[in-house]
């Protein structure tokens, strides 16, 4: 096994993809948390927590220069998948269930910019909601049509199903990324990304090459 391969926790290909997929309902298609074109010969599940400081560093300085080469370039489709570590992080599931509503109206990455860039102001709070009602505000969200996607169960479900998809895919801590085949946990170097996805691009290109 190469040293690009050791860094994935592989053997998870068909029950992975298949819990991350299952985790799509219709008050939160991936469609809404996704980046890239869906025929993209790479996708990437990113499995993280809003109040995750790894995730925020991934968030902020990482994923940046990843989303440009990558992501923009047609190479690699992003999906995020909420998975909030309610035992550690009090505010996680709330602030997920914000994303969510915001991806209703077509604002979920406007959101998740503004969680990961205040998640120092928000995450002490004893009490997190008005901060939040502050970042729909600053994301341009419709009130009413927020509080009625916050107060519905199904938004509440929606995360549940997006945990429960990532645990049953293998991810124990976040963030943790499901690259086709295969888990690469924690905030890693964007060197080690590099690797990675260029490494599993080369093959996709292979196979689709091979099939033609």
């Amino acid at each position: 096994m190469n040293w690009i391969a050791s860094m994935l926790v592989g053997g998870l290909a068909l029950g992975a993809s298949a819990s991350l997929l299952a985790a799509q309902s219709a008050a939160a298609p991936l469609e809404m948390r996704s980046k890239g074109s869906p025929k993209a010969p790479v996708t990437v599940y990113e499995m993280s927590d809003f109040q995750c400081p790894y995730c925020r560093q991934f968030a902020l300085e990482t994923f940046p220069p990843l989303e440009r080469d990558y992501v923009k370039t047609g190479k690699v489709r992003w999906v995020f998948i909420n998975f909030p570590l309610t035992s550690v992080h009090a505010h996680a599931s709330a602030a997920a269930e914000l994303a969510l509503c915001a991806g209703k109206q077509q604002a979920f990455w406007r959101v998740h910019d503004l969680l990961f860039a205040h998640q120092e102001s928000w995450a002490p709070l004893k009490e997190a909601g008005p901060f939040f009602v502050s970042l729909a505000d600053s994301a341009r969200l419709s009130k009413p049509a927020l509080i009625t996607c916050l107060q519905s169960p199904e938004t509440r479900n929606s995360v549940r199903a997006d945990a429960e998809g990532a645990a049953r895919s293998g991810a124990t801590s976040t963030p943790t990324f499901y690259i086709e085949g295969g888990l690469l946990e924690g905030a890693q170097p964007l060197p080690v990304f590099r690797q990675v996805l260029d490494s599993v691009y080369r093959e996709k290109a292979k196979g689709r090459a091979a099939g033609r």
